[in-house]
Parts: structure tokens; C-alpha cells; sequence
């Protein structure tokens, strides 16, 4: 139990860290925004675009894997799990939600030039697919138009807390992001975790050889092997060539570069948020990744900092 929940607080610390500086896509304004300064993470002024939310809360993306803690820990049955998680879902980001109200405010903007983020909570694409699908009954309520890691998000608590059952966990998966390429990169990602948290020196070439021979991650490991021979690259350059937007494998594997390229939590969020683009989503794979692989490596100034991180310290 406590090594779930600190990996869980390494991916919510993760993201709050980058919140700030989240989403910002070019390279020149956000060189501008922190030159000189010392401390990037928690950035003290909202400089993300599109949304402005009060520092030390999450983005949508770890905000889902809340909605999985908070169910998870509300549940008197494990086979309740998954569908009071789908009606928590609707409550945190459906209708009446400052993520449903934003969605209104966003179609406005697209009428006329954005000039300002909105403020509040930004609903992601997943999100808004899943309240639709589970308003309409259907069996699989993940989204399918895009490639991003909210499946990932949603079944970290879950596989840390629950169970690591390959089954339950791709339907935990799906539950968020219905495509084969949001369950094998989000699969991925919790497996060489796991390997993490298991004091695995090496848990990237673990899971290569652990499944070099399996045809599910096929596709994995021939680009995380390609990551590799980009190890001693530039982090910034290599993610923008990789994929500093908010789809897998891009995503994934920016991340990937992050961690080889790194020792340590705070280096590796640093790094990240410094990559710009979707910093936030990859912040929550390279925060549980150091939090499963070393102990007490999470900076007390940014657990106190962190919003949702009072409600897992409960818990620890």
C-alpha cells in the first residue's frame, strides 16, 4: 500500500510541478519565461495559454488518476470499483463541473482570436468522449479520437493499489481511452514502473528483455530501443523530435529519453517541464517512475506545495 501511494504522490507532485509552464509549445517564449530564473517548478505565474488554475493543482491529466484514488478508496468492493469510478467521472468533469463549464467558454473562443487562458480546469478530448459514452450506456466508455495518456493516469492508482492484472488493468484502460495504442503505451508504462519499484537497476532494459519475444509490445520495444541510441542527445532537441504534443508514443517516449538521461525525481521533472509542449502528462510517467525507483527522492517543498497531495498523505 505505501509503495503505491508514493508513487502515486511522484506522478501528482510531477504534475503540479509543471502545471504552471504546461502547454506551452513554443520553444522561444518559454526560454523567455524562465531565463534567469532559479526555481522553474511550481512557476509562480500561470504561463500556460489555454487554461490558468491555482498553483499547486493538477492538470485533467493527473486529475483523473484522483478520480481512480478517491474511488478506489471509497469502495466497499473491489468489483464496485470500476463502475462507481465511471459515475465519479461524470460528477468530477460532467455537467455542473468547472471542466464542463470551461468546455462552453472554449467554443466561444473559437470564434474569435485567443487572447487569454481560460480561467479554470481544461476537460481533455478522452475525458469528454467518456462522459459521452457512459451517458449512452455503452460497454467501452474510453475515447477513441486521440492517442493520450489519461488511460494511463486513470490505471495508475488502480495497478499500484488494486491489482496488476493484465486484464483488469486494460480495462481500467479503456475505461478512459479506448485505442490499442492507449492500452500497450499505458500497459508500458505501469510494467516498467513496476520494475522500478522492484529495485530493478536498469527497469527500462529489464522490460525489453522481459518481453522482447512478446508480440503486444512489439511496437514498444523496437522504439524504445531507438530512444536508446539517443541517450546522451540533448533532452530538448530529442523531444522535439520524439513528440513534445500530449500523443503516445510520442509522449511516451520523450519520457523514456527523460529517464535514461537523468538520476533523480527532481532533475527528471526539471528536464521535462524545460522540454515544454504536454510537460504535465509526461511529468506524471517520470514522477511515479522515481518515486517507484528511489525512496524519500520527492522534495518536501513540493509535496507541501502540491494541492491533491494532502489527500494521499492521508493514506501513507
Amino acid at each position: 500500500m505505501y509503495e503505491g501511494l508514493k508513487i502515486l504522490l511522484g506522478a501528482t507532485v510531477g504534475d503540479a510541478a509543471a502545471r504552471p509552464l504546461h502547454w506551452i509549445y513554443s520553444d522561444k517564449k518559454l526560454k523567455s519565461y524562465i531565463k534567469g530564473k532559479k526555481n522553474i517548478a511550481f512557476f509562480k505565474e500561470n504561463k500556460c495559454p489555454f487554461y490558468s488554475i491555482p498553483l499547486g493543482a493538477v492538470s485533467g491529466y493527473n486529475d483523473m488518476a484522483q478520480v481512480m484514488f478517491k474511488t478506489i478508496i471509497t469502495s466497499k468492493k473491489k468489483s464496485d470499483i470500476l463502475a462507481n469510478f465511471k459515475k465519479n467521472i461524470v460528477k468530477q468533469f460532467g455537467f455542473g463541473s468547472v471542466y464542463w463549464k470551461n468546455l462552453k467558454e472554449r467554443r466561444k473562443y473559437k470564434k474569435k482570436k485567443w487572447l487569454k487562458p481560460l480561467k479554470g480546469n481544461w476537460i481533455h478530448q478522452n475525458t469528454l468522449e467518456t462522459i459521452q459514452n457512459i451517458k449512452a450506456k455503452k460497454s467501452v466508455t474510453g475515447g477513441i479520437k486521440v492517442n493520450e495518456s489519461d488511460g494511463f493516469c486513470a490505471a495508475l492508482p488502480y495497478y499500484f493499489l488494486v491489482s496488476k492484472n493484465d486484464k483488469e488493468v486494460k480495462k481500467v484502460i479503456r475505461t478512459v481511452a479506448n485505442s490499442d495504442i492507449n492500452e500497450v503505451y499505458g500497459l508500458a508504462r505501469l510494467k516498467i514502473i513496476d520494475l522500478a519499484s522492484k529495485g530493478e537497476q536498469n527497469p527500462i532494459q529489464k522490460f525489453i528483455k522481459m518481453n522482447n519475444k512478446n508480440r503486444y509490445f512489439k511496437d514498444v520495444i523496437i522504439n524504445i530501443k531507438k530512444v536508446l541510441k539517443l541517450k546522451k542527445q540533448n533532452h530538448i532537441s530529442v523531444t522535439k523530435k520524439l513528440g513534445k504534443a500530449c500523443s503516445d508514443p510520442g509522449n511516451f517516449l520523450s519520457t523514456i529519453h527523460c529517464i535514461i538521461s537523468t538520476n533523480n525525481y527532481e532533475l527528471a521533472i526539471i528536464k521535462t517541464i524545460k522540454a515544454g509542449g504536454c510537460n504535465a502528462s509526461r511529468s506524471n510517467f517520470a514522477g511515479s517512475f522515481y518515486a517507484a525507483q528511489q525512496s524519500r527522492n520527492i522534495p518536501l517543498e513540493w509535496i507541501k506545495k502540491t494541492i491533491p497531495a494532502k489527500n494521499i498523505l492521508q493514506y501513507i
